[in-house]
């Protein structure tokens, strides 16, 4: 079996995605795994990350716990120095048009909402659970569109085809830095509440011992490791364990304890 190995949630330009690999190679080598995977572009997600042949891969903690606990092993958690991330833990930035006439979350009821996708903690859950005190049981928004990407869905606001997204402070970093013109225009309004950064997993058919050394690997990276980390804005990991990630469930209990079970 050729392993499969795949960092795709964060590569909104080529220079990422080259950084992401020059990552990848940096970890294989010092977790001692050099050439035993296959670093492969374009997958279809959700459906790579329960592959049997999964060596390494990157998630949404909402999957993780809705789809891939018990079938992935959580390796380890990136720590990023962007706005908006503490540690191992990031927020969505709430994203509109700086002349939108929205300046707080309750200015956004009935305007229309751009969301990447159903499963998104940070473009879904994160709206949902800061929404629903708001909504106290009714639609919230007039219409919310789902886009497929973050990067979609700041094009759509910025366009004017939507009013508001709740984007991953990760990604709106990237975009700042990679495509200025992309967020011209644009201003955060406010931050969801705070929880778990996207895992790096292993699939369930990957050797115990394996899932270890590329753990020990992130946890004290060496030299060419770190200076793969660098570009990526990545200044450390942490193991974070399915008791920390239980807290992505408790924003999606929240919203539907007070009547609003979907994002609408």
């Amino acid at each position: 079996m050729t392993w499969k190995i795949a960092l795709p949630m964060y590569n909104v330009s080529p220079r990422l995605r080259d950084g992401y690999e020059r990552f990848l190679a940096a970890l294989m080598a010092q977790a001692g795994l050099e050439g035993v995977g296959e670093v492969v572009r374009d997958v279809s997600l959700p459906a790579f990350w329960q592959r049997s042949d999964l060596l390494f891969s990157q998630t949404c903690g909402y999957p993780y716990l809705h789809a891939l606990q018990g079938r992935a092993a959580l390796v380890a958690t990136p720590c990023f120095d962007v706005p908006g991330c503490a540690g191992s833990d990031y927020a969505s930035a709430f994203v509109v048009r700086a002349d939108s006439g929205i300046r707080t979350l309750a200015d956004a009821r009935g305007r229309v909402a751009a969301a990447n996708e159903r499963h998104s903690n940070s473009g879904m859950n994160a709206l949902r659970h800061a929404v629903a005190p708001l909504a106290r049981g009714r639609r919230f928004f007039r219409q919310v569109v789902w886009t497929g990407s973050h990067a979609a869905s700041v094009r759509l606001v910025r366009a004017g085809d939507a009013d508001i997204a709740a984007i991953d402070c990760v990604t709106y970093a990237y975009l700042s830095e990679e495509d200025p013109a992309a967020v011209a225009g644009l201003t955060v309004i406010g931050w969801s509440a705070p929880s778990p950064g996207l895992p790096l997993v292993a699939g369930s058919a990957v050797p115990a011992t394996w899932v270890r050394r590329l753990r020990s690997a992130l946890l004290a990276p060496g030299e060419r490791l770190q200076e793969a980390m660098a570009p990526l804005r990545i200044v450390g990991f942490r193991h974070v364990d399915d008791a920390e990630y239980a807290r992505i469930a408790r924003l999606e209990a929240a919203a539907r304890a007070l009547g609003y079970p979907e994002l609408a």
